[in-house]
Parts: structure tokens; C-alpha cells; sequence
């Protein structure tokens, strides 16, 4: 009697490929619509789904845009897991330009969409954070590896690191009612140079902690 795992397969394919789908549509229409209008009906009408294939995966609005950002943060950080750089000067200038790159899509605005909603929405806030310190810590991960080891061993390394996502963070509100090229941005060469400020002189930085 043949296996039922083989007449499974393409049910499931079919389920995980629907789930994509949505997950994708709701991060197109928070980052350009907006919270409000990101209704489960306008995430159905730009997925292609039924209604009844969407609320079979996700019954409730919110846990489903946070399972979009969540989803999509995640899939950006492998690219970076996938792309591990050696460590180079030139390295670090490239990982500062991919690390930026995450402030200036979709991506963003759709997670900052969230963030504001979450502001005066206690369930979501309460639902969103945990997700936001897992996506956070992968996203560290990922970026180390974009660094390089060599880079990423600096005794202060984390302290670029948390410079830079601030700055970056701050910098991208702005483009929120000022677009323009990210490409650019002036700010671009003074987080290159802090980058080298402070991972150019490893190899004299661990001379020094070994004495």
C-alpha cells in the first residue's frame, strides 16, 4: 500500500505557498497603507486567497501582521547568514550599506507601522514584544556574520553595532515624510567611517588586552 506522505505533499506545498502569499500581501499593505486600513479583507483582495483560507491560518488580524514583519525580518536576516563576509575593511564598508538596506524598504515601514499602533494598543504592544527581541537577536547574528568574524570578535563590536541600528532607526523616520535616495544619504560615509574608527584597529586593541 503506498505511502500517504507523497499524496500529502502537494496539500501542503499548496498551504505553505498560500501562507506566503498572505504574509507578503500584509506587509505591502501595512507599509503602503498604513494599520488602519491593513484589513484582513484588503490583505485577502491583494493575496488572491479565499477568506476561509486566510482565517483558517490566521484567525486574528493583529497575530497575522505580526507573523508578516516577523516572517519577512527573518527571511532578511538569512540573506545575511547566506552572504558571510571574511572581515575586510572593505567587508565592514559593505555590511554598514546591507545593515541600512534594512531600514529603507517595505520592511521597515510596515514594522514601523506597527510600532506606532502598538503605542496605544496594549494587546498588540504585549503580543509584539517578544517577537521583536527574537527578531532582534537574530538580526545581531546575522549581522556579525555580514561583518565578518574577524570584525565581529572587536571587544567593541556590540557597541558599533547598537550605534549603528540606532542611528540608522532614527535616520529612516525621517524618510517617512522626506523620500529621497537612501542610496545617498550623507549619513552613509559617517557610519563607514565609524566602522573603521573602531574595527580597523583590532589587531592593536587585542595586542593590549593580552598584556
Amino acid at each position: 500500500m503506498p505511502s500517504s506522505a507523497g499524496a500529502t505533499l502537494p496539500v501542503q506545498q499548496r498551504a505553505w505557498e498560500t501562507r506566503e502569499r498572505i504574509l507578503t500581501a500584509a506587509v505591502q499593505c501595512l507599509a503602503e497603507e498604513g494599520y488602519a486600513a491593513t484589513t484582513t479583507s484588503r490583505i485577502q483582495a491583494r493575496s488572491g486567497v479565499s477568506r476561509g483560507s486566510l482565517l483558517h491560518q490566521f484567525p486574528s488580524r493583529d497575530d497575522l501582521l505580526i507573523a508578516a514583519v516577523q516572517h519577512l525580518g527573518v527571511q532578511r536576516a538569512t540573506d545575511y547568514d547566506a552572504a558571510q563576509a571574511g572581515g575586510s575593511p572593505a567587508d565592514a564598508d559593505r555590511a554598514v550599506d546591507a545593515l541600512w538596506a534594512t531600514f529603507t524598504g517595505p520592511l521597515f515601514s510596515a514594522a514601523l507601522q506597527l510600532w506606532t499602533a502598538a503605542q496605544h494598543n496594549p494587546d498588540l504592544a504585549a503580543s509584539l514584544v517578544p517577537h521583536e527581541r527574537e527578531l532582534g537577536r537574530r538580526i545581531r547574528v546575522s549581522a556579525a556574520a555580514m561583518f565578518g568574524e574577524r570584525n565581529a570578535a572587536h571587544p567593541r563590536f556590540s557597541e558599533l553595532l547598537s550605534l549603528l541600528v540606532s542611528s540608522m532607526r532614527g535616520v529612516a523616520l525621517t524618510y517617512t515624510f522626506d523620500p529621497r535616495d537612501a542610496a545617498t544619504d550623507p549619513h552613509l560615509a559617517a557610519w563607514r567611517r565609524l566602522a573603521h574608527d573602531i574595527l580597523d584597529d583590532v589587531a592593536t586593541e587585542s595586542a593590549a588586552s593580552s598584556d
